[in-house]
Protein backbone atom coordinates (compact mmCIF):
# COMPACT_ATOMS: atom_id res chain seq x y z
CA UNK A 1 0.00 0.00 0.00
CA UNK A 2 1.06 3.46 -0.77
CA UNK A 3 1.74 5.87 1.95
CA UNK A 4 -0.21 8.48 0.17
CA UNK A 5 -3.92 6.08 1.11
CA UNK A 6 -2.83 6.43 4.39
CA UNK A 7 -1.81 10.09 4.44
CA UNK A 8 -5.27 10.56 2.03
CA UNK A 9 -7.53 8.50 4.99
CA UNK A 10 -6.24 10.91 7.98
CA UNK A 11 -7.01 13.58 6.24
CA UNK A 12 -10.62 12.41 5.61
CA UNK A 13 -10.62 10.98 9.17
CA UNK A 14 -9.54 14.38 10.54
CA UNK A 15 -11.80 16.27 8.52
CA UNK A 16 -14.98 13.90 9.35
CA UNK A 17 -17.53 14.69 12.61
CA UNK A 18 -19.53 11.36 12.58
CA UNK A 19 -18.14 8.64 14.68
CA UNK A 20 -20.00 6.04 12.65
CA UNK A 21 -18.74 7.72 9.08
CA UNK A 22 -15.20 7.71 10.76
CA UNK A 23 -15.31 3.83 11.62
CA UNK A 24 -16.56 2.89 8.44
CA UNK A 25 -13.55 4.82 6.69
CA UNK A 26 -11.18 3.00 8.60
CA UNK A 27 -12.74 -0.38 8.09
CA UNK A 28 -12.63 0.23 4.43
CA UNK A 29 -8.54 1.17 4.92
CA UNK A 30 -8.12 -1.76 7.18
CA UNK A 31 -10.12 -4.47 4.51
CA UNK A 32 -7.92 -2.82 1.37
CA UNK A 33 -4.69 -3.33 3.77
CA UNK A 34 -2.50 -5.82 2.67
CA UNK A 35 -1.81 -9.05 5.28
CA UNK A 36 1.80 -7.69 5.91
CA UNK A 37 1.15 -3.72 6.17
CA UNK A 38 -2.23 -4.19 8.69
CA UNK A 39 -0.12 -4.14 11.91
CA UNK A 40 1.95 -0.71 10.90
CA UNK A 41 -1.53 1.04 9.82
CA UNK A 42 -3.52 0.10 12.39
CA UNK A 43 -0.70 1.66 14.62
CA UNK A 44 -0.53 4.69 12.73
CA UNK A 45 -4.00 5.13 12.02
CA UNK A 46 -4.36 4.68 15.88
CA UNK A 47 -1.20 8.15 15.84
CA UNK A 48 1.42 5.47 16.92
CA UNK A 49 4.33 4.02 15.80
CA UNK A 50 5.19 0.58 15.96
CA UNK A 51 8.92 1.12 17.08
CA UNK A 52 7.37 3.46 19.87
CA UNK A 53 9.80 5.73 19.79
CA UNK A 54 12.59 6.53 16.91
CA UNK A 55 14.31 9.65 18.72
CA UNK A 56 12.79 12.84 16.90
CA UNK A 57 11.28 15.21 18.56
CA UNK A 58 9.32 18.01 17.25
CA UNK A 59 12.29 20.13 17.01
CA UNK A 60 14.20 18.01 13.78
CA UNK A 61 10.27 18.29 12.67
CA UNK A 62 10.39 22.16 12.24
CA UNK A 63 12.12 22.35 8.70
CA UNK A 64 11.78 19.51 6.16
CA UNK A 65 13.16 19.55 2.38
CA UNK A 66 10.46 20.60 -0.44
CA UNK A 67 7.90 17.77 -0.95
CA UNK A 68 7.54 15.73 -3.75
CA UNK A 69 5.15 15.84 -6.79
CA UNK A 70 4.73 12.38 -7.41
CA UNK A 71 3.95 9.57 -4.70
CA UNK A 72 6.63 6.92 -4.36
CA UNK A 73 6.63 5.65 -0.65
CA UNK A 74 5.11 2.62 0.34
CA UNK A 75 3.92 1.89 4.01
CA UNK A 76 6.54 -1.23 4.29
CA UNK A 77 9.46 1.19 2.74
CA UNK A 78 8.57 3.77 5.27
CA UNK A 79 8.33 1.39 8.38
CA UNK A 80 11.78 0.35 7.07
CA UNK A 81 13.01 3.59 7.08
CA UNK A 82 11.71 4.20 10.89
CA UNK A 83 13.29 1.28 12.35
CA UNK A 84 16.73 2.29 10.96
CA UNK A 85 16.38 5.34 12.09
CA UNK A 86 15.94 4.04 15.42
CA UNK A 87 18.27 1.75 15.68
CA UNK A 88 21.32 4.55 14.95
CA UNK A 89 23.43 4.99 17.89
CA UNK A 90 26.86 6.30 18.69
CA UNK A 91 29.10 8.93 17.26
CA UNK A 92 27.90 10.80 14.74
CA UNK A 93 23.88 9.35 15.30
CA UNK A 94 22.23 12.75 15.47
CA UNK A 95 23.60 13.37 12.25
CA UNK A 96 22.39 10.28 10.58
CA UNK A 97 18.98 10.46 12.16
CA UNK A 98 18.71 13.51 10.37
CA UNK A 99 19.79 12.70 7.03
CA UNK A 100 17.65 9.88 6.86
CA UNK A 101 14.43 11.85 8.13
CA UNK A 102 15.41 14.20 5.51
CA UNK A 103 15.65 11.84 3.15
CA UNK A 104 11.79 10.10 3.62
CA UNK A 105 10.44 13.74 4.01
CA UNK A 106 12.39 14.70 0.69
CA UNK A 107 10.25 11.86 -1.18
CA UNK A 108 7.36 12.37 0.51
CA UNK A 109 4.22 14.50 -0.85
CA UNK A 110 2.35 17.47 0.81
CA UNK A 111 0.03 14.88 2.09
CA UNK A 112 2.32 12.72 2.94
CA UNK A 113 4.68 15.65 4.49
CA UNK A 114 1.88 16.48 6.75
CA UNK A 115 0.79 12.94 7.78
CA UNK A 116 4.35 12.00 9.00
CA UNK A 117 5.24 15.57 10.86
CA UNK A 118 2.01 15.11 12.83
CA UNK A 119 2.72 10.67 12.98
CA UNK A 120 5.96 11.45 14.74
CA UNK A 121 5.63 14.41 16.47
CA UNK A 122 2.60 13.06 18.19
CA UNK A 123 -0.11 15.24 16.85
CA UNK A 124 -2.13 13.08 14.90
CA UNK A 125 -5.22 14.29 15.98
CA UNK A 126 -8.09 12.64 13.40
CA UNK A 127 -10.29 10.92 16.13
CA UNK A 128 -8.94 7.40 15.08
CA UNK A 129 -8.56 6.44 19.32
CA UNK A 130 -8.86 3.41 20.10
CA UNK A 131 -12.29 2.70 20.66
CA UNK A 132 -12.80 3.95 17.56
CA UNK A 133 -10.18 1.34 16.15
CA UNK A 134 -11.64 -1.05 17.59
CA UNK A 135 -15.00 -0.55 16.18
CA UNK A 136 -13.64 -0.71 12.26
CA UNK A 137 -11.82 -4.31 13.04
CA UNK A 138 -15.21 -5.49 13.98
CA UNK A 139 -16.38 -3.88 10.80
CA UNK A 140 -13.75 -4.83 8.54
CA UNK A 141 -12.96 -7.91 9.63
CA UNK A 142 -16.98 -9.25 10.74
CA UNK A 143 -16.20 -10.21 14.04
CA UNK A 144 -18.29 -9.14 17.29
CA UNK A 145 -16.95 -5.66 18.82
CA UNK A 146 -16.80 -7.45 22.39
CA UNK A 147 -14.21 -10.14 21.38
CA UNK A 148 -12.16 -7.27 19.52
CA UNK A 149 -12.34 -5.27 23.16
CA UNK A 150 -11.39 -8.28 24.80
CA UNK A 151 -8.77 -9.25 23.05
CA UNK A 152 -7.33 -5.59 22.82
CA UNK A 153 -7.46 -5.60 26.73
CA UNK A 154 -5.69 -8.74 27.37
CA UNK A 155 -3.39 -8.27 24.18
CA UNK A 156 -2.48 -5.61 24.85
CA UNK A 157 -2.18 -4.26 21.33
CA UNK A 158 -4.48 -3.26 18.83
CA UNK A 159 -2.43 -4.01 15.61
CA UNK A 160 -1.72 -7.72 17.04
CA UNK A 161 -5.72 -7.60 17.65
CA UNK A 162 -6.69 -7.06 13.79
CA UNK A 163 -4.02 -8.80 12.49
CA UNK A 164 -5.52 -12.30 14.45
CA UNK A 165 -9.22 -10.74 13.06
CA UNK A 166 -8.41 -10.59 10.19
CA UNK A 167 -6.37 -14.13 10.02
CA UNK A 168 -8.74 -16.36 12.06
CA UNK A 169 -11.70 -14.89 13.01
CA UNK A 170 -13.64 -14.74 16.34
CA UNK A 171 -11.92 -18.07 17.52
CA UNK A 172 -8.91 -16.62 17.18
CA UNK A 173 -9.45 -13.34 19.27
CA UNK A 174 -10.94 -16.18 21.70
CA UNK A 175 -7.56 -17.32 22.34
CA UNK A 176 -6.26 -13.68 23.69
CA UNK A 177 -6.29 -14.67 27.46
CA UNK A 178 -4.86 -13.27 30.22
CA UNK A 179 -1.02 -14.88 29.93
CA UNK A 180 1.99 -14.08 32.56
CA UNK A 181 4.32 -12.35 29.84
CA UNK A 182 2.54 -10.64 27.82
CA UNK A 183 1.31 -7.12 29.24
CA UNK A 184 -2.06 -6.36 29.24
CA UNK A 185 -3.40 -3.10 29.07
CA UNK A 186 -3.33 -0.94 31.89
CA UNK A 187 -6.44 0.69 33.90
CA UNK A 188 -7.02 4.25 34.14
CA UNK A 189 -8.27 6.65 35.99
CA UNK A 190 -10.95 9.04 35.24
CA UNK A 191 -10.75 12.73 37.39
CA UNK A 192 -12.71 13.97 40.13
CA UNK A 193 -12.98 16.98 41.39
CA UNK A 194 -12.17 16.52 44.76
CA UNK A 195 -12.63 13.50 47.76
CA UNK A 196 -16.16 14.61 48.08
CA UNK A 197 -17.14 14.14 44.49
CA UNK A 198 -15.87 10.85 44.78
CA UNK A 199 -17.05 9.13 47.29
CA UNK A 200 -20.94 10.71 45.89
CA UNK A 201 -19.47 9.26 42.33
CA UNK A 202 -18.63 6.00 44.35
CA UNK A 203 -21.31 4.87 45.93
CA UNK A 204 -20.31 6.91 49.10
CA UNK A 205 -17.24 4.37 50.09
CA UNK A 206 -14.33 3.94 48.63
CA UNK A 207 -10.59 2.91 49.41
CA UNK A 208 -8.14 5.95 48.63
CA UNK A 209 -4.82 5.00 47.45
CA UNK A 210 -1.99 7.45 47.59
CA UNK A 211 -1.11 8.03 44.21
CA UNK A 212 2.88 8.16 43.94
CA UNK A 213 5.31 10.43 41.62
CA UNK A 214 6.73 7.85 40.02
CA UNK A 215 6.45 5.50 36.99
CA UNK A 216 3.33 2.63 36.34
CA UNK A 217 4.92 -0.83 36.13
CA UNK A 218 3.51 -3.61 35.24
CA UNK A 219 5.40 -7.04 36.40
CA UNK A 220 4.81 -10.48 35.62
CA UNK A 221 6.73 -13.50 36.88
CA UNK A 222 6.88 -17.07 35.80
CA UNK A 223 9.07 -18.50 38.23
CA UNK A 224 12.59 -17.15 38.46
CA UNK A 225 11.57 -14.79 35.14
CA UNK A 226 10.24 -11.54 35.84
CA UNK A 227 9.29 -8.82 33.20
CA UNK A 228 8.29 -5.33 33.55
CA UNK A 229 6.50 -3.10 30.96
CA UNK A 230 5.86 0.61 31.47
CA UNK A 231 2.12 2.40 31.35
CA UNK A 232 2.90 2.33 27.32
CA UNK A 233 3.74 -1.51 27.30
CA UNK A 234 7.24 -0.82 26.69
CA UNK A 235 9.59 -3.51 27.89
CA UNK A 236 12.28 -1.97 30.59
CA UNK A 237 12.94 -5.27 33.01
CA UNK A 238 16.90 -4.99 32.05
CA UNK A 239 16.81 -0.89 33.44
CA UNK A 240 15.22 -1.95 36.45
CA UNK A 241 16.96 -4.72 38.17
CA UNK A 242 15.46 -3.35 41.84
CA UNK A 243 12.30 -4.48 40.47
CA UNK A 244 12.90 -7.52 39.06
CA UNK A 245 14.94 -8.37 42.89
CA UNK A 246 11.95 -7.30 44.35
CA UNK A 247 9.27 -9.51 42.88
CA UNK A 248 11.43 -12.00 43.04
CA UNK A 249 11.58 -12.04 46.65
CA UNK A 250 7.99 -12.36 47.11
CA UNK A 251 6.92 -16.05 47.46
CA UNK A 252 4.54 -17.07 44.84
CA UNK A 253 5.34 -18.84 41.19
CA UNK A 254 3.66 -17.15 38.77
CA UNK A 255 2.29 -13.22 39.43
CA UNK A 256 1.07 -10.38 37.06
CA UNK A 257 0.53 -7.27 39.53
CA UNK A 258 0.24 -3.31 39.14
CA UNK A 259 2.80 -1.07 40.79
CA UNK A 260 4.70 2.09 41.06
CA UNK A 261 8.47 2.22 40.41
CA UNK A 262 10.09 5.32 42.33
CA UNK A 263 13.12 7.12 43.07
CA UNK A 264 13.19 7.94 46.78
CA UNK A 265 15.54 10.11 49.24
CA UNK A 266 16.94 8.94 52.62
CA UNK A 267 13.96 10.43 54.33
CA UNK A 268 11.57 8.66 51.97
CA UNK A 269 10.50 11.41 50.13
CA UNK A 270 10.34 11.50 46.25
CA UNK A 271 12.71 12.68 44.07
CA UNK A 272 11.77 15.10 41.66
CA UNK A 273 10.14 13.06 38.72
CA UNK A 274 12.94 13.10 36.45
CA UNK A 275 15.21 11.13 38.37
CA UNK A 276 12.51 8.56 38.29
CA UNK A 277 12.23 8.66 34.43
CA UNK A 278 15.75 8.71 33.64
CA UNK A 279 16.04 5.21 34.76
CA UNK A 280 13.84 4.02 32.10
CA UNK A 281 16.44 5.96 29.57
CA UNK A 282 19.68 4.48 30.43
CA UNK A 283 21.00 0.87 30.76
CA UNK A 284 21.83 -0.17 33.93
CA UNK A 285 25.78 0.01 33.01
CA UNK A 286 25.92 3.43 32.17
CA UNK A 287 23.13 4.17 34.84
CA UNK A 288 25.38 3.09 37.49
CA UNK A 289 28.14 4.80 35.90
CA UNK A 290 26.55 8.03 36.27
CA UNK A 291 25.42 7.04 39.98
CA UNK A 292 21.95 6.73 39.25
CA UNK A 293 19.22 6.93 42.29
CA UNK A 294 17.86 3.15 43.17
CA UNK A 295 14.33 2.51 42.55
CA UNK A 296 12.03 1.32 45.15
CA UNK A 297 8.72 -0.51 44.18
CA UNK A 298 5.27 -0.48 45.07
CA UNK A 299 2.35 -3.04 44.75
CA UNK A 300 -1.34 -1.40 44.53
CA UNK A 301 -2.78 -4.08 42.73
CA UNK A 302 -2.97 -7.99 41.25
CA UNK A 303 -4.23 -9.31 38.23
CA UNK A 304 -2.92 -12.73 38.08
CA UNK A 305 -1.65 -15.03 41.13
CA UNK A 306 -0.20 -18.79 40.76
CA UNK A 307 -2.56 -20.00 38.23
CA UNK A 308 -5.55 -17.91 39.29
CA UNK A 309 -6.87 -15.09 37.14
CA UNK A 310 -7.91 -12.09 39.43
CA UNK A 311 -9.46 -9.73 36.39
CA UNK A 312 -12.66 -10.02 37.22
CA UNK A 313 -12.58 -10.15 40.95
CA UNK A 314 -13.86 -7.46 43.12
CA UNK A 315 -10.72 -4.69 44.30
CA UNK A 316 -11.53 -5.78 47.65
CA UNK A 317 -10.49 -9.35 46.97
CA UNK A 318 -7.77 -8.40 44.67
CA UNK A 319 -6.59 -6.31 47.69
CA UNK A 320 -7.40 -9.08 50.07
CA UNK A 321 -4.59 -11.58 47.87
CA UNK A 322 -2.11 -8.68 47.76
CA UNK A 323 -1.87 -7.76 51.22
CA UNK A 324 -1.21 -11.56 51.51
CA UNK A 325 1.33 -11.59 49.17
CA UNK A 326 2.92 -8.20 49.27
CA UNK A 327 4.55 -6.64 52.58
CA UNK A 328 2.98 -3.57 53.74
CA UNK A 329 6.31 -1.54 53.22
CA UNK A 330 5.79 -2.31 49.25
CA UNK A 331 2.60 -1.55 48.99
CA UNK A 332 0.89 1.87 48.02
CA UNK A 333 -0.66 3.16 51.55
CA UNK A 334 -4.53 3.15 51.22
CA UNK A 335 -7.77 3.81 53.52
CA UNK A 336 -11.18 2.33 53.38
CA UNK A 337 -13.88 4.67 54.19
CA UNK A 338 -16.38 6.47 53.75
CA UNK A 339 -15.85 9.72 55.73
CA UNK A 340 -15.26 12.64 53.82
CA UNK A 341 -12.84 13.93 56.69
CA UNK A 342 -11.34 11.40 57.18
CA UNK A 343 -10.80 11.04 53.07
CA UNK A 344 -9.10 14.74 53.11
CA UNK A 345 -6.79 14.40 55.76
CA UNK A 346 -5.36 11.41 54.03
CA UNK A 347 -5.30 13.20 50.81
CA UNK A 348 -3.51 16.47 52.67
CA UNK A 349 -0.89 13.65 54.49
CA UNK A 350 -0.16 11.85 50.62
CA UNK A 351 0.48 15.70 49.54
CA UNK A 352 2.20 16.62 52.54
CA UNK A 353 4.74 13.37 51.84
CA UNK A 354 5.54 15.24 48.60
CA UNK A 355 2.93 12.51 46.29
CA UNK A 356 0.73 13.71 43.49
CA UNK A 357 -2.21 12.62 44.78
CA UNK A 358 -4.93 9.57 45.56
CA UNK A 359 -6.88 7.54 43.75
CA UNK A 360 -10.30 6.94 44.87
CA UNK A 361 -11.73 2.97 44.14
CA UNK A 362 -14.57 1.51 43.94
CA UNK A 363 -14.26 -1.65 46.52
CA UNK A 364 -16.91 -3.76 44.37
CA UNK A 365 -15.56 -3.00 40.51
CA UNK A 366 -13.10 -5.63 38.22
CA UNK A 367 -10.21 -4.25 36.62
CA UNK A 368 -11.23 -2.73 33.79
CA UNK A 369 -7.66 -3.52 31.94
CA UNK A 370 -7.09 -1.08 28.80
CA UNK A 371 -9.76 1.46 29.89
CA UNK A 372 -10.63 4.94 31.89
CA UNK A 373 -12.53 2.99 33.76
CA UNK A 374 -15.31 4.91 35.90
CA UNK A 375 -14.62 3.25 38.91
CA UNK A 376 -11.40 4.89 39.47
CA UNK A 377 -11.15 8.15 40.66
CA UNK A 378 -7.96 10.55 40.19
CA UNK A 379 -7.76 13.63 43.24
CA UNK A 380 -5.06 16.16 42.32
CA UNK A 381 -4.00 19.27 43.14
CA UNK A 382 -4.12 21.62 40.13
CA UNK A 383 -1.21 24.42 39.63
CA UNK A 384 -1.23 27.50 37.59
CA UNK A 385 1.09 29.69 35.75
CA UNK A 386 0.59 32.80 33.48
CA UNK A 387 2.50 32.31 30.66
CA UNK A 388 3.12 34.08 27.21
CA UNK A 389 2.38 32.54 23.77
CA UNK A 390 5.23 32.56 21.95
CA UNK A 391 3.83 30.49 18.86
CA UNK A 392 1.02 28.84 17.26
CA UNK A 393 0.36 25.61 15.50
CA UNK A 394 -2.20 24.91 12.57
CA UNK A 395 -4.95 22.55 13.81
CA UNK A 396 -6.06 19.36 11.97
CA UNK A 397 -9.54 17.85 12.30
CA UNK A 398 -12.46 19.48 13.90
CA UNK A 399 -9.12 21.97 14.27
CA UNK A 400 -8.45 22.77 11.08
CA UNK A 401 -8.36 26.57 9.89
CA UNK A 402 -7.81 27.28 13.45
CA UNK A 403 -4.57 28.35 15.29
CA UNK A 404 -4.34 25.98 17.97
CA UNK A 405 -1.72 24.44 19.95
CA UNK A 406 0.11 27.22 21.44
CA UNK A 407 4.14 27.37 22.51
CA UNK A 408 4.48 28.61 26.23
CA UNK A 409 6.83 30.69 27.51
CA UNK A 410 7.85 32.14 30.90
CA UNK A 411 9.54 36.01 31.59
CA UNK A 412 12.96 36.13 32.07
CA UNK A 413 13.87 38.79 34.46
CA UNK A 414 17.55 38.92 33.88
CA UNK A 415 17.34 39.01 30.10
CA UNK A 416 14.06 40.72 29.36
CA UNK A 417 13.07 38.01 27.01
CA UNK A 418 11.24 34.86 27.81
CA UNK A 419 12.07 31.08 28.27
CA UNK A 420 10.15 28.07 26.28
CA UNK A 421 8.27 25.96 28.63
CA UNK A 422 6.27 23.30 26.35
CA UNK A 423 3.20 23.35 24.34
CA UNK A 424 -0.43 22.17 24.70
CA UNK A 425 -3.67 22.46 22.93
CA UNK A 426 -5.62 20.93 25.72
CA UNK A 427 -8.25 23.07 27.26
CA UNK A 428 -9.46 25.18 24.43
CA UNK A 429 -13.54 25.42 23.28
CA UNK A 430 -14.61 25.94 19.92
CA UNK A 431 -14.94 29.72 21.20
CA UNK A 432 -11.79 30.02 22.39
CA UNK A 433 -10.17 28.93 19.23
CA UNK A 434 -12.16 31.37 17.02
CA UNK A 435 -10.86 33.90 19.32
CA UNK A 436 -7.11 32.97 19.52
CA UNK A 437 -7.14 32.44 15.63
CA UNK A 438 -7.91 35.85 15.37
CA UNK A 439 -5.71 37.40 17.61
CA UNK A 440 -2.47 35.31 16.51
CA UNK A 441 -3.21 36.20 13.03
CA UNK A 442 -3.15 39.79 14.47
CA UNK A 443 0.12 38.94 16.52
CA UNK A 444 1.68 37.25 13.84
CA UNK A 445 5.74 37.79 13.58
CA UNK A 446 6.42 37.00 9.94
CA UNK A 447 4.36 34.03 7.69
CA UNK A 448 1.53 32.57 8.36
CA UNK A 449 1.05 29.90 5.89
CA UNK A 450 3.19 27.10 7.88
CA UNK A 451 2.83 24.68 9.96
CA UNK A 452 4.41 26.72 13.23
CA UNK A 453 3.27 30.11 13.17
CA UNK A 454 5.40 32.54 15.13
CA UNK A 455 3.76 35.44 16.93
CA UNK A 456 4.87 38.70 19.17
CA UNK A 457 4.84 37.44 23.08
CA UNK A 458 2.39 39.74 24.29
CA UNK A 459 -0.60 37.35 24.68
CA UNK A 460 -0.34 36.13 28.52
CA UNK A 461 -2.60 32.94 29.08
CA UNK A 462 -3.53 31.31 32.27
CA UNK A 463 -2.22 27.79 32.47
CA UNK A 464 -3.06 25.03 35.14
CA UNK A 465 -0.60 21.61 35.41
CA UNK A 466 0.13 19.00 37.10
CA UNK A 467 3.93 19.34 37.68
CA UNK A 468 7.09 19.76 36.17
CA UNK A 469 9.76 17.31 35.08
CA UNK A 470 13.72 18.22 33.98
CA UNK A 471 14.05 18.92 30.26
CA UNK A 472 16.87 19.21 27.86
CA UNK A 473 14.35 19.98 24.98
CA UNK A 474 13.95 23.16 26.12
CA UNK A 475 16.40 25.96 27.53
CA UNK A 476 14.96 26.42 30.80
CA UNK A 477 15.94 22.66 31.96
CA UNK A 478 12.16 22.39 32.73
CA UNK A 479 9.11 21.46 30.82
CA UNK A 480 5.63 21.30 32.37
CA UNK A 481 3.78 18.09 32.49
CA UNK A 482 -0.38 18.29 31.62
CA UNK A 483 -1.18 21.46 30.86
CA UNK A 484 -4.11 22.90 29.62
CA UNK A 485 -5.60 26.00 28.86
CA UNK A 486 -8.03 27.92 31.29
CA UNK A 487 -8.36 31.31 29.78
CA UNK A 488 -6.47 34.06 28.41
CA UNK A 489 -5.16 36.72 30.61
CA UNK A 490 -5.96 40.37 28.57
CA UNK A 491 -5.98 42.31 32.03
CA UNK A 492 -2.18 41.29 32.27
CA UNK A 493 0.44 42.86 29.57
CA UNK A 494 3.29 40.19 28.87
CA UNK A 495 5.50 41.75 31.61
CA UNK A 496 3.24 40.73 34.38
CA UNK A 497 3.64 37.13 33.27
CA UNK A 498 5.25 34.48 35.47
CA UNK A 499 9.29 34.74 35.72
CA UNK A 500 11.39 31.41 34.89
CA UNK A 501 12.60 32.04 38.55
CA UNK A 502 8.73 31.35 39.60
CA UNK A 503 8.11 28.26 37.62
CA UNK A 504 11.53 26.73 38.61
CA UNK A 505 10.17 26.86 42.65
CA UNK A 506 7.71 24.43 41.65
CA UNK A 507 10.80 22.23 40.53
CA UNK A 508 11.84 21.01 44.39
CA UNK A 509 15.71 19.71 43.90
Amino acid sequence: MLLTEVAAASAELAATTSRLAKSARLATVLAETAEGELETVVAWLSGELAQRQIGVGWAALRTVPAPAAEPSLTVTGVDAILTEIKGVRGVGSQARRAALLAGLFGVATPGEQVFLRRLLGGELRQGALLGLMADAIARAFDVPLAGVRRAAMLGGALPAVAYAARKGGADALAEFRLQVGRPVGPMLAQPASDVGDALARLGGRAVFEAKLDGARVQIHRAGDDVRVWTRSLDDVTSRLPEVVAATRALKVTDLVADGEAIALRSDRRPQPFQVTASRFGRSVDIAAAQGAQPLSVFFFDVLHVDGADLLDEPLERRAAVLADLVPAGQRVDRLVTSDEAEARRFLDATLAAGHEGVVAKALDAPYEAGRRGASWLKIKPVHTLDLVVLAVEWGSGRRTGKLSNIHLGALDPHTGGYVMLGKTFKGMTDSMLDWQTRRFTELADGPTDGYVVQVRPEQVVEIAFDGLQASTRYPGGVALRFARVLRYRDDKSAAEADTIDTVRAFHVE
